[in-house]
This record gives C-alpha cells, sequence and structure tokens, in this order.
C-alpha cells in the first residue's frame, strides 16, 4: 500500500476534492495570473501568488487496489497560507497586545551592517512581521515569525505532468517521493533565526511569537515550557486546518510559552539510532 506527499492545496483548493478537469486547468495555469486567497488586499485588490506551481501545502496519500485516498494533516509549504482570514494576525494581537485588530508591518529590517550605509541596504536580517498596538500614544509591539516547511526528494513538476493530462476518476497518485523537511526547516533555517532575533527582543521587553502548523509542532522534540506569558521569550501559536466544502480553513489549535533555551531543546531534539544501526549504514554506504 504505497503512501507518498503530494499537493494537499493547489492555489488554495483542496486537492483531493478537485474535478479532473480543474486539475487539468490548475497545473497549467502560472501563478502570476492567480489571486492568493490568504494575502490581504490592497486598496481592495487581491494580491498575486508568488509561489510558483501554486501548491500551497502537502498532504500524504495512499494507493489501495487502485483508488488514491488522502489522509493526514495539511503541511504548510508557503507562509502566505498562515495570513487566512487574519486568524492568526489577530490571535498574536489578542494574547500579546491586546487587541484583535493589530498593525502588521512586514518585513522590518532588524541587523545591520558594521559599516552604515544608505537606507534599508544596511539591513542583513529581517523580521517576518512586526505587529503594533498604538495605546493612548503608548507603542505595543511584538514581533511574529511564520514558519512553513521545505520539503526534500523529487521536484513537484513530476506531478504537474500528471495533472496536465489527468481525466479521473479521482485524485491522480503522487508519481515521486518526497517529504516535508522539518529537520531543515527547524534547525536550520527556524533556530538561527531565534537565536539571532530573541536575545536582543527579550532584552527590549518584548515577546517573540512563532507560528507553524500542528504537523510542524509534533515533529519537533519535547520543549520545555513555562506556565506563564511573563516568564516566557517565545509564544508558539500552533495553527491547524479544517476541510470546508473544497477548501481549508486555518484554526487557532494550540498555545505554548517558552524560553529560548527551551525551544533550542525541542528544535534540535531528537533520539539518536543505536551504534549497530548507524554503522550498518555506514557499512551500505562503502564500495
Amino acid at each position: 500500500m504505497p503512501k507518498r506527499y503530494g499537493a494537499g492545496e493547489l492555489f488554495g483548493f483542496d486537492f483531493s476534492a478537485l474535478p479532473p478537469e480543474r486539475v487539468r486547468e490548475l497545473s497549467m495555469v502560472s501563478h502570476r495570473e492567480m489571486d492568493c486567497p490568504f494575502k490581504p488586499k490592497i486598496s481592495g485588490n487581491p494580491q498575486k501568488c508568488h509561489k510558483r506551481g501554486g501548491v500551497c501545502s502537502l498532504r500524504q496519500y495512499e494507493l489501495e487496489q487502485g483508488q488514491v485516498q488522502s489522509f493526514g494533516p495539511l503541511v504548510t509549504t508557503c507562509p502566505s497560507r498562515f495570513l487566512d482570514n487574519n486568524t492568526v494576525i489577530a490571535w498574536v494581537g489578542e494574547v500579546l497586545l491586546g487587541t484583535k485588530n493589530p498593525i502588521s508591518i512586514s518585513e522590518l529590517p532588524f541587523l545591520m551592517g558594521e559599516i552604515q550605509q544608505e537606507e534599508d541596504q544596511d539591513a542583513v536580517g529581517k523580521i517576518d512581521r512586526v505587529l503594533v498596538h498604538l495605546e493612548d500614544g503608548f507603542l505595543k509591539w511584538c514581533a511574529l515569525e511564520m514558519q512553513a516547511v521545505y520539503f526534500s526528494g523529487k521536484s513537484m513538476e513530476n506531478d504537474f505532468k500528471i495533472m496536465r493530462e489527468w481525466n479521473g476518476p479521482g485524485s491522480p497518485f503522487p508519481m515521486v517521493q518526497r517529504r516535508p523537511d522539518f529537520r531543515s526547516s527547524g534547525p536550520k533555517r527556524l533556530m538561527p533565526q531565534l537565536q539571532t532575533k530573541v536575545p536582543t527582543i527579550s532584552r527590549w521587553g518584548k515577546k517573540m511569537a512563532v507560528v507553524i502548523d500542528r504537523a510542524f509542532w509534533n515533529s519537533l522534540g519535547t520543549m520545555r515550557e513555562v506556565k506563564d506569558l511573563s516568564n516566557s521569550e517565545i509564544v508558539w501559536f500552533v495553527v491547524k486546518y479544517e476541510a470546508i466544502n473544497g477548501h481549508f480553513a486555518l484554526e487557532r489549535d494550540q498555545l505554548h510559552f517558552t524560553t529560548l533555551s527551551n525551544a533550542v531543546e525541542g528544535l534540535t531534539g531528537g533520539t539518536p539510532i543505536s551504534l549497530e544501526r548507524f554503522e550498518l549504514q555506514i557499512r551500505a554506504r562503502l564500495p
């Protein structure tokens, strides 16, 4: 019973619920022509998709007796997916700033080069978003990082070749092996961001909010938590997805308070394999 990861959502649509003609249509359209259903509108106008192929998330599929079935949670592969219906922004604002309608400022420069240059050219690091609440002239704010998941394995183009000629029935089974790369997304991408930014932000008396999905959170090692927001440096906002009428709605799931050191333990956590198993892998690679 083969199991593989394929597209969970295509341009915001539940891939497993798409009829064959819609699969063909969406697999051939340019992402630059498609509106992103999750990014906020600008002056009433929707923003275009920026992700080539339009795959918002991955999902597992299994092939049994010629039938393809989807199962398991969505794995977010595009950060814009977290902007769905302003749910995350309102949640973070409510918990950390006391408002459901914070002002959102994107990609604010944070790290500066040794030699100052003009404007933002000297910025060597940015925070994904800064949420702000102005209250009686007092500036309340928090930093927000939204971490999607990379995947390793064969390109999605292998699946698109099948989609462009798909006539059904049901959904096409993913043609090649791929998997969510939680190790690259966590220890290699998210952890350095937190180690660089959290110490300074914490010294300023502010909080770092991190948004990830349930699949990502479940992949992490055990992360010790603090009991109260006031003792935390990082607040984890974990989201989930619920299927509704051909789409998935992003919903609040879990809230976790940690310090930076606790977060590093969770991001790098894992159980080492046995010496015997490790050496078997060495022998398998020897000529």
